[in-house]
C-alpha cells in the first residue's frame, strides 16, 4: 500500500539536497518486493538539468559490484571454483605477484600469501583504485579484460593478500575470472544468467544513441577529482550541469566490461535486482543463487570494529556489500543486518530483510558521498515511524 507520509519525508529530503546545492534532479523509492511504498522524483531548476523518471539511465558505477558478486555466487553454486582457490590456478598471470613492504624504503618483495578468490570478493586482495598512469585505471583504453588483468597482475599489491581491507579494482578482475570459468564474454554471461532473467533490459556496459537521450547529465558540485583518489577541488568555473566527464566511454561494441564500475541502469531495472536480494537470491519464485551462496556473500568478512578511520559507523564489509552490525553507531533507525552499496556518482541502495523492504536513491552528482545514503535511510525510517504512529 502506498505510504503518503513516507513519500513526503523522501520528497522533502530530495528538495533539501537541491536547495543545499548537493545534487541536481533525483529519483528515490522504497519498495516491499514488487509493491511500491513510496516513489519520489524531484527536478532541480539548474540550467541544463532534466527531470528523472523510473526509466532514466544512470551510470551506477560501484553498484555494478553486487551484480558481479551474484555472478560469482552462481558459479560457486555450480562448483566451478572454491573461495579458497588461488586465482593463479585460473589466471596464471597472478603466479608471481609482488607486494609492497611496510617499510617504504624496502621496496618490493614476492608475496608470501597466495591471492585467493575470496580476497578479491571481499576487497582484501591488496589492490586499490589508482590514479591514471599509477596503476590499472578504469578509464584506460584496455583492449579487453584479459589485457586489464595482465596489467593488474604486473602491479604490486599494497600488502599481503588477506591481511587488510582496501577498496579497489577487484570486481574488474573477477569479470575476467568469470570469462575464464565460463568460456564466455563477461557481459554475455551477465545477460544470460542475471540481467535477462530479471528483466533488466537497460542494464549494460554501453549506451546506444537512443539510450543517450535518457542518460542523466552530471551535476558537478566540485571539479574533477585529482586522479582517482577522490581528492576534489572546489572550482566555480567547472561546476554545474554537464554532459561531459563520463570518465567511461559507454561506447557500443566496448570490449572491456568492468564488473566493478562499468554498468548503467535505471530505477526500474535495479529495483528488480534488489527484489531478488530481498528474497534471499530468488525472483518471481525462481532461485538465482542458493541460500548458502546468499548467506556467504552477505556475511561480514571485515568487521566494523577493525576498520581504520576516526569514526566507527557500525558497518562491516561482506562481498562488496556493507552490512550493518551496530545500529546505534549508524543512528538512522535502520536495524542490524541491512546491507547494500553505493556508486561514485551518488547512486545508493540498501536491503532491509527484517522489515521486508529496500530503498533505492539515484542521482548523478560529484563528489560522491556516503552521507546521502545515510540521510536517505534516516528520512525513510522517520517516515515509516511517523506513518505507523498516525
Amino acid at each position: 500500500m502506498y505510504n503518503d507520509v513516507l513519500h513526503q519525508h523522501i520528497n522533502a529530503y530530495q528538495r533539501a539536497l537541491i536547495r543545499a546545492g548537493v545534487t541536481g534532479s533525483s529519483i528515490a523509492g522504497v519498495f516491499r518486493g514488487p509493491e511500491t511504498l513510496a516513489l519520489s522524483s524531484v527536478a532541480s531548476d539548474l540550467p541544463g538539468d532534466v527531470a528523472t523518471t523510473e526509466n532514466t539511465i544512470f551510470p551506477i558505477w560501484s553498484m555494478s559490484k553486487p551484480i558481479t558478486t551474484v555472478a560469482m555466487m552462481i558459479l560457486l553454486d555450480r562448483g566451478l571454483y572454491l573461495l579458497n582457490d588461488p586465482i593463479k590456478h585460473y589466471i596464471p598471470n597472478f603466479a608471481d605477484i609482488q607486494c609492497r613492504s611496510a617499510d617504504p624504503n624496502a621496496g618490493l618483495y614476492p608475496c608470501k600469501n597466495d591471492l585467493l578468490i575470496k580476497h578479491l570478493l571481499s576487497h582484501r586482495s591488496g589492490y586499490q583504485y589508482y590514479e591514471k598512469a599509477a596503476g590499472p585505471h578504469p578509464a584506460d583504453p584496455f583492449l579487453n579484460l584479459d589485457e586489464f588483468v595482465r596489467h593488474a597482475a604486473s602491479h604490486p599489491l599494497e600488502f599481503e593478500p588477506g591481511t587488510h581491507y582496501l577498496y579497489g579494482i577487484n570486481q574488474a578482475i573477477l569479470g575476467r575470472l568469470i570469462e575464464v570459468l565460463t568460456q564466455q564474454d563477461f557481459y554475455t554471461f551477465l545477460k544470460k544468467e542475471i540481467l535477462d532473467p530479471l528483466g533488466m533490459a537497460d542494464t549494460k556496459f554501453f549506451l546506444t544513441a537512443d539510450d543517450r537521450k535518457r542518460f542523466q547529465p552530471l551535476y558537478r558540485k566540485c571539479s574533477l577529482p585529482v586522479g582517482y583518489n577522490m581528492a576534489y577541488r572546489i572550482d566555480s568555473a567547472n561546476t554545474g550541469i554537464t554532459t561531459d566527464f563520463d570518465v567511461l566511454s559507454y561506447s557500443e561494441g566496448a570490449t572491456t566490461p568492468l564488473g566493478g564500475e562499468g554498468l548503467v541502469s535505471t530505477l526500474t531495472d535495479y529495483r528488480k535486482f534488489c527484489e531478488m536480494l530481498l528474497n534471499g537470491g530468488a525472483y518471481l519464485g525462481q532461485r538465482m543463487i542458493s541460500k548458502t551462496a546468499f548467506d556467504t556473500m552477505t556475511t561480514v568478512v571485515t568487521p566494523h570494529s577493525v576498520q581504520d578511520g576516526a569514526y566507527d559507523l557500525g558497518f562491516g564489509y561482506a562481498f562488496s556489500l556493507f552490512v550493518l552490525e551496530e545500529p546505534l553507531l549508524e543512528g538512522t533507525g535502520a536495524p542490524a543486518g541491512i546491507f547494500g552499496w553505493s556508486g561514485y556518482h551518488n547512486t545508493h541502495f540498501w536491503i532491509d530483510r527484517h522489515n521486508d523492504l529496500f530503498g533505492v536513491f539515484l542521482t548523478r552528482t560529484t563528489p560522491d558521498s556516503s552521507v546521502i545514503n545515510k540521510q536517505f535511510r534516516a528520512a525513510v525510517y522517520r517516515g515509516l515511524n511517523n506513518a505507523s504512529a498516525t
